[in-house]
C-alpha cells in the first residue's frame, strides 16, 4: 500500500506543520483544528445527510475525501486529518460498532469477561481497506499546482488513531461513560484481562496507523481522551505504558522524509514531562495547561500543540481573536537565545463543538496567521 500507487505528489507547497512538529524553523505558527470537518459546517451536514449515517460517511472513501477538504476550502489550515472515526479498529474487531440518531458511539458486544477478552485478536487491516482508500483518495485531492504549474500537495495529510486506552474504555464501557466504572472495576479487580486487551490494541493501533503512513499520512496522531479520568499510578499503567509501546513500533520515515507523531492525552497537562519522553515528536495539549510553562517543562525536547478552550469560539470573533493571540504569546518566540527552535502547532484544547460559528473560525485562522 505505498502511496505511489496512487500517484500523489510528494512536493508540498505548504509544509509549515510538518517543520513545526520537528522543531524546525516556520514563517508563522501553523494551524489545525481537532474534528475541524464536523457538524458546525453546513456543507458537512449536507454530505452527512447524503451519505445516509455516519457510518455510511466514515466508510466511504469518496464521502470522506469530500468532508476533509471542506474546511480547507473555506480557511488556509496548514493541515488536512483524515475524517474517520477513532473505534474503527474495535469495530474491527467485530465488536458491532452503531451510532444512534441523537446518541454517540456503542458496541453490541461489550469486552468485559474472560471469554470476551480471550476471543480478542489484532483484526485483519483488510477489515479497514476503506480507511486506507480514503488516505489514498483524500492525498490525490490535495494536489494541486504551483506557480510554475508543477504537481505538489497544498499541505500535508495526518492519520490518526484512538490511544490503546481509549480504545479499551469504549470497548469495555461498550459506549461513552460519564464515571468508567465498568473498566475501572476491571482494571483493579482483573488487572490481567485489562493489560490483556491493552497488548492486543496497542498491536492493533500500531498496525493500523502504519498502514495509514503507507497509503499516504504524512503525520499521525494518536487520541488518549480519556486518559485525564486515571489516577496517577494508573496512567502509568494502563495508558502511557502502551501508548509508548504503540510509538516505538511507528514507521517514522516515508516519501524520504519524517513521519511527525503527536501524542495528546486530554488531562494529561500533570504527566507532560512523561508523555514529552515517550518517543513523540509533538504532544498536545489541552487548555488547562500553559503552554509556555509546559515549553519551560521540557525544555523544546519535543514540539506542542494546542491549546485554545474550544469554548472560546462562543465569543464575539474580536475576543476569539484576542485569545488566540494570547495563546501564541504564550508559547513565546519559536527561536531561543541559545539558538535552538521550539515548534508549535496551534489548536484547540480538544473538538471544535459542533455549535461553533464557521465565522468565528476565520477569525480564529486570521489571528493565528498574524501573530
Amino acid at each position: 500500500m505505498s502511496p505511489n500507487d496512487a500517484g500523489p505528489a510528494t512536493r508540498l507547497l505548504n509544509d509549515t506543520f510538518l517543520r513545526a512538529c520537528l522543531r524546525e524553523p516556520t514563517p508563522y505558527t501553523p494551524l489545525w483544528l481537532m474534528r475541524q470537518a464536523g457538524r458546525y459546517l453546513p456543507e458537512y451536514n449536507a454530505t452527512r445527510a447524503r451519505a445516509g449515517s455516519f457510518m455510511g460517511l466514515a466508510t466511504s472513501p469518496d464521502f470522506a475525501t469530500e468532508v476533509t477538504l471542506q474546511p480547507l476550502a473555506r480557511w488556509p489550515l496548514d493541515a488536512a486529518i483524515l475524517f474517520s472515526d477513532i473505534l474503527t479498529v474495535p469495530d474491527a474487531m467485530g465488536l458491532g460498532l452503531s451510532f444512534a440518531a441523537g446518541e454517540g458511539p456503542r458496541f453490541a458486544h461489550p469486552v468485559r469477561d474472560e471469554a470476551a477478552v480471550a476471543k480478542l485478536a489484532v483484526p485483519d487491516l483488510e477489515c479497514l481497506r476503506y480507511v486506507f482508500d480514503a488516505v489514498r483518495s483524500i492525498r490525490r485531492a490535495l494536489v494541486s499546482k504551483d506557480s510554475e504549474g508543477r504537481a505538489a500537495a497544498r499541505v500535508p495529510l495526518i492519520g490518526f488513531s484512538g490511544s490503546p486506552w481509549t480504545l479499551a474504555c469504549y470497548m469495555v464501557e461498550g459506549s461513552g461513560s460519564d464515571d468508567y466504572r465498568t473498566v475501572k472495576t476491571m482494571l483493579y479487580a482483573r488487572p490481567d484481562l485489562l493489560h490483556r486487551i491493552l497488548e492486543i490494541n496497542a498491536q492493533a493501533v500500531a498496525a493500523y496507523l502504519n498502514a495509514q503512513v503507507q497509503a499516504g499520512a504524512q503525520a499521525v496522531m494518536i487520541f488518549d481522551s480519556w486518559g485525564g479520568v486515571l489516577s496517577d499510578a494508573a496512567f502509568r499503567r494502563f495508558s502511557l505504558h502502551y501508548t509508548r509501546a504503540v510509538v516505538a513500533a511507528l514507521q517514522r520515515e516515508a516519501e524520504g522524509r519524517r513521519v511527525p507523531c503527536i501524542v495528546f492525552t486530554k488531562g494529561g497537562g500533570g504527566w507532560l514531562e512523561e508523555i514529552a519522553a515517550c518517543g513523540a515528536d509533538v504532544v498536545g495539549l489541552d487548555w488547562t495547561t500553559d503552554l509556555g510553562q509546559a515549553r519551560q517543562r521540557i525544555d523544546d525536547c519535543v514540539a506542542l500543540q494546542g491549546n485554545l478552550d474550544p469554548a472560546v469560539l462562543f465569543a464575539p470573533p474580536e475576543i476569539v481573536a484576542q485569545e488566540a493571540r494570547a495563546v501564541v504569546a504564550s508559547f513565546g518566540a519559536a527561536q531561543r537565545a541559545d539558538g535552538r527552535f521550539g515548534g508549535h502547532v496551534f489548536n484547540l484544547g480538544h473538538g471544535i463543538s459542533q455549535h461553533t460559528p464557521p465565522e468565528h473560525v476565520s477569525a480564529l485562522v486570521e489571528a493565528v496567521h498574524g501573530a
